[in-house]
């Protein structure tokens, strides 16, 4: 009695301290408020101007919260709550209907990568006025997407550990919270200061996807875990990036690109009061104590607990252990190989292809729709990828659209090789294949390693997606970027790696409990 009533008070410890970091963030970026609101009447340019006191202390406060924010996310006797967590097992939700829980934990989760996505996708709408207010060249102005890209790779590993050890639920609040921290990059005078928020902002962005992935496919039914993985990440990429275009057309030509920072706070704000409706692990609240609020979100989602023998727990502890196995490991490098290679094409031959194009004699216009029919084929890209995914294997779906994108690379090679040729059926086969793959990999990858390394093995791919972007910029900011030709060729191996690799040590997934495939 007297553990339980601890418990209860270190909740609500936790609780207030959440709840006080919060409020210390949000107060610490609208400190800054008044230097962007002072440069109204030179449509607020603030380049060159000093950083004043409160400023200084406003970036102090975010700083503070942040830290005083996870203090009260973070729960104690880790090792503690995960060795009863090993006794517990869960039932369902794999043999539950699906219900009006499941359908709210969806719409809160598409929400949130919408918001999520728009963040970096917001990058690129704030180039040309980043150029012109600090009068500085493209190249220089580049490193800050750079920065950004390199903040995401760092986060989507390091929030993937965090969820692992101290839940899904608090980091996707911490990761919140410091989306709230990052709306100062709006308010920052220097370019340096803006490439070290928007790292920040990277940071707490790239964690958010493959902590998403990881609460659903333990919260989902076995037989509508397939579709929900990949409809939810699929809309929420597609659905940020049209916000962020969205907010680029209605507000940049009021109040300047910086307000594409700005609006980090109203959203993620919203974020955090969303987190509300985000379960908490039945599980964990069991190997705590509270046993109650454990019963009430087992009911919502239909399932029921029960105590595992010593046998069990043990195998259920190494999932706790480092990734092992040859089998496992294998898989993981070739869910990386993939997500490298999707990378490369994504954020480096896609966006070189138009330039190649009228370098070669074909119209603006006819490169400018190949970007154009990127963004209209990839909604229906994301239905047929859930399709195939929920209704057909989950391990094919993912080898198909791979070799759909290995076929459009062979056909960009067959054109730079001939110089001839209409670009539209390359272009087409990899816009559908890359669109499937990232619909796909990262659900793929969520469901098939072990509970206790879900998360970072999660993140880990897809920080590699992000890996492969990097590498690509890396090339843009130097101006070394090779012949189309050598592009398509060179990443070509990684795709038909994967394919092989995904084909020899993938496992199917569709339809099964995945307490079967630990």
């Amino acid at each position: 009695m007297a553990s339980k009533q601890a418990n209860v008070l270190s909740d609500r410890q936790a609780l207030w301290a959440f709840i006080l970091g919060c409020v210390a963030v949000t107060v610490g970026v609208l400190a800054h408020a008044p230097m962007f609101l002072m440069a109204r009447a030179m449509h607020y340019r603030l380049a060159g101007m000093p950083m004043g006191m409160g400023m200084m202390a406003g970036m102090a406060l975010i700083v503070i919260g942040v830290a005083v924010a996870g203090y009260g996310l973070l729960p104690r006797n880790v090792a503690a709550q995960r060795a009863a967590a090993a006794r517990i097992a869960i039932a369902a939700p794999e043999d539950a209907p699906l219900g009006w829980a499941h359908w709210r934990l969806m719409i809160v989760l598409t929400v949130a990568l919408i918001i999520d996505t728009m963040k970096p996708a917001s990058l690129g709408f704030t180039i040309t006025g980043m150029v012109g207010e600090y009068q500085v060249p493209k190249a220089t102005v580049s490193l800050v997407p750079f920065v950004a890209l390199l903040g995401t790779v760092t986060g989507s590993f390091l929030w993937g550990v965090i969820a692992d050890i101290y839940g899904r639920k608090a980091s996707i609040l911490l990761s919140a919270v410091m989306f709230v921290g990052t709306s100062i990059c709006g308010a920052m005078p220097s370019l340096a200061w803006n490439a070290g928020m928007c790292f920040m902002m990277g940071l707490a962005a790239g964690g958010m996807l493959p902590v998403t992935y990881a609460l659903l496919a333990e919260m989902m039914p076995n037989r509508h875990r397939g579709w929900a993985l990949v409809t939810v990440g699929g809309l929420g990429a597609v659905g940020g990036y049209f916000v962020a275009s969205g907010t680029s057309a209605l507000l940049q030509p009021v109040f300047g690109w910086r307000v594409l920072w700005l609006i980090n706070l109203p959203t993620g704000l919203i974020l955090v009061f969303l987190g509300a409706l985000i379960p908490e692990s039945a599980k964990f609240l069991l190997a705590r104590g509270r046993a109650q609020e454990a019963e009430q979100v087992m009911k919502l989602f239909g399932s029921h607990a029960e105590t595992v023998t010593r046998e069990r727990a043990a195998v259920a502890r190494q999932g706790y252990a480092a990734l092992t196995g040859v089998r496992l490991i294998a898989k993981i490098t070739a869910l990386s190989i993939c997500a490298l290679a999707w990378g490369l094409i994504n954020f480096g031959l896609l966006l070189w292809l138009p330039a190649d194009l009228v370098s070669k004699g074909y119209s603006i216009g006819v490169s400018s729709r190949l970007l154009a029919e990127s963004a209209l084929i990839a909604c229906p890209t994301v239905a047929v990828a859930a399709l195939l995914y929920s209704r057909w294997s989950s391990k094919w779906a993912l080898v198909t659209m791979t070799c759909v994108t290995l076929a459009g690379l062979a056909l960009i090679l067959r054109l730079e090789a001939s110089g001839v040729g209409n670009p539209v059926l390359p272009v087409a086969l990899l816009i559908v294949g890359t669109n499937g793959i990232i619909a796909i990999l990262l659900p793929y990858a969520a469901e098939s390693v072990p509970l206790g390394v879900r998360g970072r093995a999660t993140g880990w791919v897809a920080a590699c997606t992000k890996a492969g972007g990097l590498i690509a910029q890396a090339l843009s900011i130097s101006a070394a970027v090779p012949p189309m030709r050598t592009v398509a060729a060179a990443v070509m191996v990684p795709t038909a790696l994967s394919i092989i690799l995904v084909a020899l040590f993938g496992r199917e997934t569709r339809g099964r409990d995945l307490r079967d495939l630990e």
